[in-house]
């Protein structure tokens, strides 16, 4: 859930709703403040679980963060969750931050953390973005779990299969897959096409996808961000979506196919995370097309 400025007390309704009929939990983005929601969590859900999925290392210092998560801790009696990652370069420039080592970036990160909790207290179970295989080694390495997003579902048991056979029973793992409940399914992929536009652009997960198997798809779409102008891009970009590589890494149906395909995600090992969105409404009205799919 995203709470948007004017919006935050409708989306800790929703969040209470959920906790009614039993979700799993409820992931929180970067986007609209996640940490701050995250706190009005702790204080409006009484059961429920949440996670930040994923908050980037360079919003706060680290000693900040631990501070604050061992307050969430706390105050929500263990229901909290960390979702830490390094984000992409877009964010990071528009932070003004560099960074040449993710690996070491976010390993030095978890380490002051776990320096400071003597003063901050306990701190919630940490868990990282992991697209590709070396991130996935290091949150199996020095975290309690590792979060996808736009996770290709024929790929993964592959990435599954590298981890510890003593970590993979215990470890958490979860998959933001973006969803649209639909009849329409061709609005359903434009919706999609519309959500993944920003991914193609960046070069960890056109890597990510091409590891996958899908060189055609990212050979297409390389040859557009390099030669197309900037006015033409996103619409080539669309046109040049194909719709295996879309429905791998997306959910689009009525509520039984969406049903069915989350619960395909669960039995690999993954809980999925049900990134929402509409044909017909806004975030509130496709979470309120989620719960009418579960209840």
């Amino acid at each position: 859930m995203v709470a948007p400025a004017k919006k935050r007390q409708a989306i800790l309704g929703l969040a209470r709703r959920a906790e009614e009929l039993n979700f799993a939990g409820i992931a929180c983005p970067s986007l609209g403040a996640t940490i701050g929601l995250c706190v009005s969590l702790a204080h409006s859900t009484s059961t429920i679980k949440f996670w930040t999925s994923i908050q980037p290392i360079y919003y706060s210092h680290a000693i900040e963060m631990a501070n604050t998560a061992a307050h969430i801790h706390e105050i929500s009696n263990g229901r909290f969750g960390l979702g830490l990652g390094v984000s992409h370069g877009p964010v990071i420039n528009r932070l003004g931050a560099t960074t040449a080592t993710p690996l070491a970036d976010i390993k030095n990160y978890l380490e002051t953390m776990k320096a400071q909790e003597r003063f901050s207290g306990e701190l919630p179970p940490i868990y990282l973005a992991a697209l590709r295989n070396k991130m996935l080694q290091l949150a199996s390495e020095i975290s309690s779990g590792a979060i996808w997003a736009n996770a290709s579902r024929k790929n993964i048991t592959t990435q599954l299969a590298l981890l510890p056979n003593s970590r993979s029973s215990e470890f958490f793992l979860a998959n933001m897959i973006p969803t649209v409940i639909s009849d329409d399914i061709e609005a359903a992929r434009a919706i999609h096409r519309k959500t993944l536009i920003g991914y193609v652009t960046l070069p960890n997960y056109r890597n990510y996808w091409r590891a996958c198997g899908y060189d055609e798809q990212i050979n297409a779409f390389e040859k557009i961000l390099t030669e197309s102008t900037k006015e033409n891009r996103n619409v080539e970009i669309i046109s040049a979506m194909d719709n295996e590589w879309l429905d791998d890494c997306t959910l689009s149906g009525d509520a039984d196919t969406v049903r069915e395909g989350l619960y395909g995600w669960s039995q690999l090992g993954i809980l999925p995370i049900a990134v929402m969105s509409s044909t017909s409404g806004g975030q509130t009205q496709a979470i309120g097309q989620l719960f009418d799919a579960f209840s």
